[in-house]
């Protein structure tokens, strides 16, 4: 390395902070030009900036499951010969996606001419065509019948945006100006990027930013090798299951096996069911992804999230198995479920290696909702409902909040009621939901919404009959129940709703930590004065 290309700590840090200012200001930029409520108010999306070589060297704190698979889009369009003033558009999952919804557009980052990296913006688009409105439907055997599939395709060039693409792309999707809008926003966001990269090479210059691309990474890297060198060396095996695929009923197994060898870890995910024909199968970066957040968690999550926190992990799966399917398999579940269930395993295997570390069993599901019209002008809802996370050695669980591998915001009663022909009912914490323990789990939500014009509802959800689990000999959380109009659901569900029905959606709570008996007293009096804890439930 050359004199003038050397980092010294205090500009590491100083770049490392405008690298990752970059991304936060991307996302900023995508969720404001959004027009969906699902962009502009859950905020589900996600931005990174990555290097020449395809290394993540920034990322925003937004969606796990987005940012831990965008490497895998980036070596998808690496391989399409990108050019200066190129913007690629792709969701397939076998070449770069996660699921359809999510759309990634990934733009060369060159303000001098000569590609320096990408910008990455990922958003989960309201509908993206398929045989729902929303595009997730329970029942799906095909990923055909899930949505347009993308591959890689240039959506803009230095000559300016490819519009026959984008119109081939907005005949297959419902709401289409919505959808041309949020494209929008993610073009902006790219491009704001490279604006903000181009001030960072005048201010530096091109070697001292490749440099910095390097120390970022390597010390990211250093740090959790670091951490997993403190963890007992070992194999950790952990089993679940999920609860039916869209087709049955039939639980189906998720088993790991996580090897722990200095500063190394090995996942294996040999003796995970066979792809099913429902929707719950992952592509293997999803399963990476899920990997990649558990390590985060259970070493030091203040270490700069980059491409060198992925490199001491490796993440195997059986080729045809759930977790790294062959086409055409339905996947939309997959991203959204299976790899809360991944999280779950590969949490509790840790969880043998470091006791205390990890918590009880959060809700372990994104509860996902999705109401909408099939009528040309109609409309698209999608909701992912928060619930329990788990007790803690130390600490209650918190109540009503999004876990593991989701990190949105809720969208507000006002905007729901503005946007849509809908209306809540109710919105308000589960009593008695989380489990008892000397920590108590979070609490789960009911959220019921009554549909105004003749509508499709699905549901995608989880821990309705497996409840989320206590640790430590607390009691387990309550699990999860969907109604329609009172009737009683399965935890995947595609169904008419003609107006004026009702769809509720109460999501699970949190395992307990630790005996119950050991609670303190004064905080049993707290549970039930703040109404945690009916006097039904003692």
């Amino acid at each position: 390395m050359s004199a003038d290309s050397e980092i010294d700590p205090v500009t590491l840090e100083i770049l490392r902070n405008q690298l990752e200012g970059i991304a936060e200001e991307m996302g900023q930029v995508l969720i404001r030009g959004a027009y969906s409520p699902n962009i502009k108010e859950r905020q589900d999306c996600s931005a990174a900036l990555f290097d020449a070589d395809g290394r993540m060297v920034a990322q925003a704190e937004h969606i796990p499951v987005h940012l831990g698979a965008m490497p895998e889009a980036v070596a998808a369009i690496r391989d399409e010969d990108p050019e200066p003033g190129d913007a690629f558009l792709l969701n397939d999952p076998f070449a770069g996606g996660t699921h359809l919804p999510d759309v990634t557009i990934v733009s060369p980052v060159a303000p001098d001419g000569e590609i320096v990296g990408y910008a990455v913006t990922r958003a989960h688009h309201a509908d993206v065509g398929g045989i729902s409105p929303g595009s997730m439907p329970a029942g799906a055997t095909e990923i055909y019948q899930e949505g347009v599939r993308i591959p890689g395709v240039r959506l803009a060039t230095a000559d300016g945006r490819n519009d026959d693409v984008l119109e081939l792309l907005l005949a297959n999707v419902r709401n289409p100006d919505e959808r041309r809008a949020d494209l929008r926003a993610q073009l902006a966001a790219n491009e704001r990027a490279e604006d903000r990269v181009g001030e960072l090479l005048d201010d530096h210059g091109p070697a001292r930013l490749r440099a910095a691309f390097d120390a970022v990474v390597d010390y990211s890297r250093e740090r959790v090798e670091a951490e997993l060198e403190a963890i007992p060396d070992g194999t950790y095996r952990a089993a679940d299951a999920l609860e039916g695929d869209g087709v049955t009923d039939e639980d189906v197994p998720v088993e790991v096996a996580v090897t722990i060898d200095g500063t190394g870890v090995d996942v294996d995910f040999a003796g995970t069911a066979p792809q099913v024909d429902g929707n719950l199968n992952a592509p293997l970066a999803v399963a990476k992804s899920a990997v990649y957040f558990v390590v985060r968690a259970v070493t030091d999550p203040e270490i700069p999230p980059n491409h060198g926190c992925y490199d001491p992990v490796d993440v195997r799966a059986p080729e045809g198995c759930l977790l790294n399917p062959e086409p055409p398999a339905a996947v939309v579940g997959g991203n959204v479920e299976t790899s809360q269930r991944v999280t779950d395993v590969v949490l509790a295997a840790f969880g043998q290696a470091i006791p205390g570390a990890v918590p009880a069993g959060s809700q372990g599901t994104m509860n996902n909702l999705i109401i909408g019209s099939r009528a040309s002008d109609g409309y698209t809802y999608y909701e992912t409902i928060g619930g329990g996370f788990g007790g803690r050695a130390g600490a209650d669980g918190m109540d009503g909040v999004q876990v593991g591998m989701t990190n949105t915001l809720n969208t507000p009663v006002e905007s729901i009621e503005t946007e849509y022909p809908l209306t809540v009912e109710r919105y308000a914490l589960r009593p008695d939901s989380g489990g008892d323990g000397e920590h108590r789990g979070g609490l789960g939500i009911e959220r019921s919404v009554r549909v105004e014009t003749d509508s499709v509802v699905s549901l995608l959800t989880e821990r309705r009959r497996h409840a989320p689990e206590g640790r430590a000999g607390g009691d387990d959380g309550a699990t999860g129940q969907n109604r329609i109009d009172g009737e009683s659901v399965p935890a995947k569900t595609t169904r008419d709703a003609p107006a004026g029905t009702t769809v509720t959606v109460r999501t699970p709570g949190g395992g307990g930590y630790g005996d119950p008996d050991d609670r303190d007293p004064a905080a049993r009096d707290r549970d039930r004065a703040d109404g945690k804890v009916t006097d039904d439930a003692e």
